[in-house]
């Protein structure tokens, strides 16, 4: 059995969902190389932080030059960075629209095209994991969100496109679609109504992403795939 170390990339990994991915795949013994814009140094040797701003041409591809040259490896991508604005469709201005597009779209491209070919080249196979909304297969009109939609469909699209694209050199690519979790986006005033979008009448924990995720890193006959922790949302009310 192979001794070698894996190593995973989670973006926006400075509090909520990516924080505990961090220690997630840490306690698989996995390295970690976490990155967001705010990220601080940590004291654990086998995590390194990077900070960025992966809506910047050629901050994903840095971020990987930088795991690679401190762990020579690259095993799993989570593609965990995103942005969020709820606001009817015809008051978003062109800033909402880069913010947006600049994480969610070009973020991914970035960091991913670069994963890919470290993959690629050491040839081993890897995992990618994208974070997605169940806004995307249910559309809510109390939540108007067409720029999230517009991008985190696009992952939803890719995701199946890289499956299959990489299905024979060992990279499986598989989605998280999201309801709304409990995270320090979410005022606490807020939780009893957002509660009540999902069918099985509570908020998603952190620790309900964290197992969706892990379980994807372990499945290893699973790619090309949408698996959506949402309470039920998606399937209908």
């Amino acid at each position: 059995m192979s001794t070698t170390q894996k190593v995973a990339i989670v973006t926006g990994a400075s509090q909520g969902i990516g924080a505990a991915l961090v220690v997630g795949y840490r306690k698989l013994g996995y390295a970690v190389a976490a990155t967001s814009r705010s990220i601080g140094a940590s004291d654990d040797p086998d995590v390194l932080t990077v900070p960025g701003d992966l809506s910047q041409p050629g901050t994903g591809a840095d971020i990987v030059d930088q795991t690679l040259a401190r762990f020579g490896r690259i095993d799993t991508l989570v593609n965990n960075a995103g942005v969020f604005v709820a606001k009817p469709f015809t008051d978003y201005t062109d800033a909402d629209y880069d913010t947006v597009t600049g994480v969610n779209l070009r973020g991914f491209f970035d960091i991913s095209r670069a994963t890919v070919a470290a993959m690629l080249a050491q040839g081993s196979g890897g995992h990618l994991v994208n974070i997605s909304t169940t806004l995307v297969d249910h559309a809510d009109s109390q939540v108007p969100s067409a720029l999230a939609s517009l991008t985190k469909g696009g992952l939803n699209a890719v995701t199946k496109s890289l499956a299959i694209e990489y299905a024979t050199r060992g990279i499986r690519v598989n989605t998280v679609s999201l309801g709304t979790i409990r995270t320090p986006m979410h005022p606490p005033e807020t939780y009893e109504a957002l509660a009540a979008l999902h069918p099985v009448g509570r908020l998603g924990e952190i620790d309900d992403v964290v197992d969706a995720i892990l379980y994807l890193e372990h499945a290893a006959f699973v790619t090309g795939e949408i698996l959506h922790v949402d309470g039920g949302q998606s399937a209908g009310h």
